[in-house]
């Protein structure tokens, strides 16, 4: 494969001008940085150390989704400290600033100053005209960030920066894209995937870490009525934090030698618990009376009938074939650590839930729209917003008799950290890297690597390492990077990776130099299958910024 491009800065507009003089600035200030200016002081610093030993810095890029503020000075601080360090020590150390001008900071930004309140209102207004708003944007913030940077004296090189919507930047990111996709490293996959419904995109683990904020859920503990099995006749106890997944149930998950016991509470239910759970029913003299004990592989199989019946039955048939739903399940998942031991399954809200519904072959059941709220013809709770249907649903839950205990949870929920909207574990098509398969060569690149502070080795970053998961990469929105897949629309499993404009124009036969690559454009640009048969169009995701 060939080198990658280099990423070029490559914009028309004057981007860094210098600092104004209209700029309220000390005397001593204004007269030691026109004094650097006058005499080329940066660019001599490093003729100086040509000769040394190379300290290569790349500024890690700030989001020009607004004006700096003093945190950025902060991190500019340390930015041109250890290169004026290097650089006293001998080293060449050529800086080059960098600048972030994409992703969804950048598109809430320009949202706010159109009125917009979600995806629908950027389609309206259109993408070429929604992404040319978000390059203005882009470009004027990185304005205030140079004069920014002049100012506090940060040495860096801004006539050479690197910004991430220029077109050579852009490919310099399919290069790498196309390398990890031949190496069978970038596949599609239907996963569930934190999402944020206002803004309509799934969020990587580490955005995900960035917005837990405390909320106050229902705490439900709900009867599912055993129709056969050994038990038949009981209940099963499950609970949940969620009960606006409860219409989507599709089976109960136990696990196999977890025993578990059929008891009489002191009211009179009769009801099924693990055995080392059986306190949640009772305690003292009002302890349940156990009646029986099995394992979860003796209630394998069993049927129950759901809580909540407003999702039509035939719903829950995969393949076409009679109904596999609502039964007993085991689920390596399943533990005696809170709950009751039994838990309710609903495969389009629930990684775990959804690595069962494969195995068991269960229907995957989605009421909830991209926007985070139940469809329209949902009996009882259509249109509402997910998490804002909780009342309605236990509400029903207790006129239905179903309702064994209800209480308040507190507890820290996810939510979107650039919205500060709920987010919903959903099931949707992704594209992901698929960074588990290397786990082991970053965790040994991660033993060489000198760490200050060294806590962060093993700490953060080090567990972060042994515990992650692969990378969501595809984000279903507007300006950013797109993604550089072409499908063919008569045989989805035929795709190109394109590495380059140039390489994309072999393929369509055209010179494509001087293409935006950015949506709408793009997005345009069709050529014929390989195979013969069909068109290749280019899948409309972007990437994650990350």
């Amino acid at each position: 494969m060939s080198s990658p491009p280099s990423p070029a800065r490559e914009v028309s507009e004057p981007v860094f001008a210098p600092l104004p003089a209209s700029v309220d600035l000390p005397a001593v200030e204004r007269e030691v940085l026109a004094r650097w200016s006058e005499r080329d002081v940066f660019r001599r610093s490093l003729e100086r150390t040509a000769d040394g030993e190379p300290w290569i810095f790349y500024e890690g890029p700030p989001t020009a989704n607004g004006r700096p503020g003093t945190h950025h000075v902060e991190a500019r601080v340390f930015k041109d400290l250890f290169p004026r360090y290097r650089t006293m020590q001998g080293y060449h150390v050529p800086r080059r600033a960098g600048w972030d001008c994409h992703g969804l900071p950048v598109e809430l930004a320009v949202e706010k100053e159109l009125g917009f309140t979600g995806k629908a209102d950027i389609e309206t207004y259109g993408i070429a005209e929604f992404n040319a708003k978000c390059r203005e944007s882009a470009l004027r913030n990185v304005s205030a960030f140079a004069a920014m940077t002049e100012r506090m004296g940060y040495w860096v090189d801004l006539d050479e920066a690197y910004l991430t919507m220029a077109p050579r930047y852009v490919e310099s990111v399919w290069w790498s894209l196309k390398k990890i996709f031949d190496d069978g490293l970038l596949v599609e996959d239907h996963r569930v995937t934190p999402y944020c419904p206002r803004d309509e995109t799934p969020l990587s683990d580490h955005e995900v870490a960035l917005g837990y904020e405390d909320d106050v859920d229902p705490s439900v503990y709900v009867r599912f009525p055993l129709t056969d099995g050994p038990w038949a006749g009981a209940d099963l106890l499950v609970w949940t934090t969620t009960p606006w997944t409860l219409p989507s149930n599709t089976a109960v998950a136990v696990a196999r030698d977890i025993a578990y016991v059929r008891a009489t509470t002191a009211d009179g239910d009769d009801l099924v618990v693990a055995e080392d759970l059986l306190s949640v029913l009772g305690a003292g003299d009002r302890a349940a009376t156990v009646t029986d004990r099995a394992t979860g592989a003796d209630l394998l199989g069993s049927h129950y009938r759901r809580p909540l019946d407003l999702i039509a039955e035939e719903d829950f048939v995969a393949g076409g074939g009679e109904s596999t739903a609502h039964r007993v399940v085991h689920g390596d998942h399943v533990t005696t650590d809170a709950g009751t031991g039994l838990v309710h399954m609903a495969p389009a809200f629930g990684a775990e839930d959804h690595l069962v519904a494969k195995a068991e072959g269960l229907e995957m059941v989605n009421p909830i729209g991209p926007d985070g709220h139940f469809l329209p013809d949902v009996p009882l709770v259509g249109g509402m917003f997910f998490k804002g249907a909780d009342p309605t649903l236990v509400e029903e839950l207790r006129a239905r008799g179903v309702l064994w205990r209800s209480e308040s949870y507190e507890h820290s929920y996810p939510h979107c950290w650039r919205c500060h909207t709920p987010l919903i574990y959903y099931a949707l098509p992704s594209w992901f890297i698929r960074t588990t398969e290397v786990r082991d060569r970053l965790v040994e690149e991660n033993e060489r690597t000198n760490w200050y502070p060294p806590h962060i080795k093993h700490g953060r970053y080090g567990a972060w390492l042994e515990n992650n998961v692969d990378w969501a990469l595809s984000r279903n929105r507007y300006w950013g990077t797109p993604l550089p897949i072409w499908r063919n629309d008569a045989d989805p499993s035929e795709m190109v990776c394109v590495g380059s404009l140039a390489e994309l124009g072999s393929w369509t036969g055209t010179d494509l130099a001087d293409l935006d690559p950015h949506r709408p454009f793009v997005d345009e640009v069709t050529f014929p299958a390989p195979s013969g048969t069909g068109t290749m169009r280019r899948v409309t995701d972007v990437i994650d910024v990350w």
